[in-house]
């Protein structure tokens, strides 16, 4: 990939960079209500967003700019496998079509702004809300540093060297959120989309008649692999109950994270949600797309000093320096969107279930936005730190067990949507057990997502977050059946 710099590429992805940072700080006088000085508006712009809105927000928070880079350099590194993305995404959406309109209901119902809110409602518990609302925050941080790692590969590719141009953009993201808090990330993400849909389908239409065809390009990839030793185009049958069992897992996991469900609140309705569960599988094509350039990368012939490169070299190698400073705008504002709404998501939690329910129970409304403002900079402070002084693995391995983390808080959100027979202290030991002991199992396994299950002469690799999650349910009804019901809340009778 080439380093040196790029001035053509350069120009236009500053215009773009500009464009969205301007819009960033006019967001907050878009659909201004009389003042911002509340978590409901600051946080969740008053929950007023419709269809395409909530379209581009969801999407822009859940097809990031570590999306574009990690998925072609996962399809570069191990093959059919790294399309696990595609079932995953394509199970999300029924998922979101059942439940979210639900859990948007009780929120809009009871005020609550995050999960953990949710859960304090409906069992009444503290220490139950605050095992949401801890892990929310943990598993978010490192998601916010991989967007980071994003933008640094299209800065780097841009033939920027060095962390300043990364801490200027974070500066700027940091200030809008600020200002504008969602209404920045929820205006920015019709560019943010658009763009991406430009840089993709412009890839997929250009670069395989460059390359020979499809016919070559797979041809090319499959000869790639053989001559590696590992990876395919085609899934092993020694995969099958991995990827599947991955996929699953990340579906149920994808719409716990604080940043999705503050898409979800912020919705008008929950007729809105069910319309965009309809219309989000629009993303899933654009990621298929999307992925197909891990497979184009070797066709290229490409000399990468990373698999996340991929993305980036392609287009350098392939495209005019302006339009490849087009794609690499795309990269850099995708990585913006999500970490906006990732920073909001967690400051809300922080300010809800820590904040006001331990240190100042009668702070105000505007009380709440201040220190959700405070909180969602440092977040921000605390991922770009990970990035600048530690090495990008340990975002990596960190963001591994977010996913595995945010899974076990899926029994306490969801069940108390359909069922009163769960009590806080079976939900709360299944979280503990499920929490720790699928952490014990990634860290043996060397911080890998799959564990080799065996059960007597049965053998299986599975993804090690729903075994955890198995574990976590089986431990909350055991524990259920032993421990006498408490009286419900006055919510929870309501619900």
């Amino acid at each position: 990939m080439k380093t040196e710099l790029d001035i053509p590429a350069v120009a236009v992805f500053l215009f773009f960079f500009a464009l969205v940072t301007v819009m960033g700080f006019v967001a907050s006088k878009w659909r201004r209500p009389k003042t911002l000085a509340s978590l409901d508006e600051w946080g969740l712009v008053g929950r007023q967003f419709g269809t395409w809105i909530t379209w581009f927000l969801v999407g822009g928070d859940f097809y990031t700019a570590y999306t574009v880079i990690a998925v072609p350099a996962l399809v570069y590194s191990v093959g059919a496998y790294g399309f696990f993305a595609l079932p995953y995404t394509i199970l999300v959406y029924p998922i979101v079509f059942m439940v979210m309109p639900r859990l948007w209901q009780v929120a809009k119902d009871n005020g609550h702004v995050t999960a953990a809110d949710v859960v304090h409602g409906r069992y009444g518990s503290r220490m139950l809300e605050a095992a949401v609302a801890i892990t929310g925050v943990v598993a978010t941080m490192p998601y916010i540093a991989l967007q980071l790692i994003g933008m640094a590969t299209a800065v780097k590719a841009l033939g920027f060297e060095g962390e300043l141009p990364l801490i200027a953009a974070f500066v700027v993201l940091a200030l809008y959120t600020y200002s504008s808090g969602l209404r920045a990330p929820a205006l920015i993400a019709f560019v943010k989309d658009i763009m991406i849909y430009i840089a993709v389908i412009a890839a997929i239409s250009v670069i395989p008649g460059k390359l020979g065809g499809y016919a070559n390009v797979f041809n090319a990839a499959d000869e790639a692999f053989k001559a590696k030793g590992s990876g395919s185009i085609l899934l092993q049958p020694s995969q099958y109950v991995a990827y599947a069992t991955l996929a699953l897992g990340s579906a149920l996991a994808a719409f716990m994270y604080p940043h999705t469900l503050t898409g979800i609140f912020a919705s008008k309705s929950a007729t809105t949600i069910r319309k965009n569960a309809v219309l989000l599988p629009a993303y899933t094509l654009m990621l298929g797309l999307l992925a197909l350039l891990g497979y184009m990368g070797h066709a290229a012939k490409l000399k990468l000093a990373s698999n996340n490169d991929v993305v980036p070299a392609l287009f350098q190698t392939l495209f005019p320096s302006w339009f490849a400073g087009f794609a690499f705008a795309a990269i850099a504002i995708g990585a913006l969107v999500p970490a906006a709404v990732m920073s909001i998501g967690a400051a809300n939690l922080f300010t809800r279930n820590f904040w006001k329910a331990y240190v100042n129970p009668q702070v105000d409304t505007a009380g709440e936005a201040a220190v959700a403002k405070i909180a969602s900079l440092v977040v921000k402070v605390g991922a770009l730190l990970v990035i600048i002084y530690l090495p990008t693995q340990f975002a990596l391995d960190l963001q591994l067990l977010g996913g595995l983390w945010i899974l076990q808080t899926l029994p306490a959100l969801i069940f108390g949507l359909f069922t009163r027979w769960f009590t806080a202290p079976a939900l709360l030991a299944g979280w503990v057990v499920g929490l720790f002991g699928g952490t014990y199992l990634a860290w043996t396994d060397g911080l890998k997502p799959l564990h080799l299950l065996s059960i007597g002469s049965f053998q299986a690799t599975v993804y090690v977050g729903l075994i955890a999650l198995v574990v976590n349910i089986a431990v909350a009804m055991l524990v259920n059946l032993v421990v006498p019901k408490p009286v419900a809340t006055a919510e929870a009778v309501s619900t």
